[in-house]
């Protein structure tokens, strides 16, 4: 009697363990339809990786309702109250399409959103090295005037006179090297400067070469499409590889659910009549 008692109490908590779970996981499928947008890629995108992400909790609900009435039908009393497990079947078996059918779409929308966010980042460099382009030839413009002339040779000479008197004050240079926050490739050129002034004057042409200036902007621009590029490729590779795995892996243990207990299903409706007629 005690038997009987125990296993009871502990089959009907393992049914409502399992029914929370499958509800809750309904539930949170209507809601995360909310609002309602199919044709827009990035909410297809978030619902397939949310339904993947929560894809095992109703599994596990299942798993604890079937276990529930595995310990009824191993009773003398046989399964008590409302039997779910061929509507639990039926949904398993869904879920199975629902998770197989997100895989090849979700690689598809995962693929697309990439080359959408290359092409806008392809644009985006574009339109900032036209800018580039634009800006370098209205200071080239401004340049070939005698102010302009005048103003670079002004700046070359403050930026000069600024290396010269650092180091030709030995103390100054010396602190300079050993200030730690001043990186080690300043205190290169500050070294190659005080061994060759000339070098200084290279330097200090090159730095206010409109030219060269913009070469190095273009440079960090293509760097930073590259480095975008990249990372869009690798942010579509992790997702499409985990979600499209999960999703398959979810969809081959629902159908297995599913179709294993729908093939079964004369042999539960007869355990029922037996139960019935006892």
């Amino acid at each position: 009697m005690t038997n009987r008692f125990t296993s009871g109490n502990a089959a009907l908590g393992l049914k409502v363990i399992g029914t929370v779970l499958i509800l809750s996981f309904l539930l949170d499928f209507l809601i995360l339809l909310l609002p309602f947008q199919p044709t827009d890629r990035g909410w297809q995108i978030n619902l397939a990786t949310a339904l993947v992400d929560r894809g095992i909790v109703p599994m596990v609900g299942l798993g604890s309702l079937l276990i529930g009435y595995w310990i009824d039908g191993a009773s003398d009393g046989g399964p008590k109250g409302i039997d779910l497990r061929f509507p639990a079947f039926i949904l398993s078996s869904v879920l199975g399409l629902i998770f197989l059918l997100i895989f090849p779409l979700h690689m598809n929308n995962v693929n697309q959103a990439k080359a959408q966010t290359v092409t806008q980042i392809t644009q985006e460099a574009d339109q900032a090295e036209k800018q580039l382009d634009t800006q370098l030839n209205q200071f080239q413009a401004q340049l070939n005037t005698d102010q302009g002339k005048a103003q670079l040779e002004q700046l070359r000479a403050q930026a000069k006179a600024q290396f010269d008197d650092l180091i030709k004050d030995e103390q100054k240079y010396k602190q300079a090297l050993a200030n730690p926050q001043l990186p080690q490739s300043q205190k290169d050129l500050l070294q190659k400067f005080k061994a060759n002034p000339q070098e200084l004057d290279k330097f200090i042409a090159q730095q206010t070469d409109p030219q060269m200036l913009a070469n190095q902007r273009k440079g960090q621009i293509r760097q930073r499409k590259e480095d975008a590029e990249k990372q869009a490729a690798d942010n579509a590779w992790k997702s499409g590889l985990r979600i499209g795995i999960s999703s398959l892996l979810l969809s081959v243990g629902y159908i297995i659910i599913g179709w294993t207990g729908l093939r079964g299903g004369g042999a539960l409706q007869t355990g029922g009549r037996k139960a019935a007629a006892r």
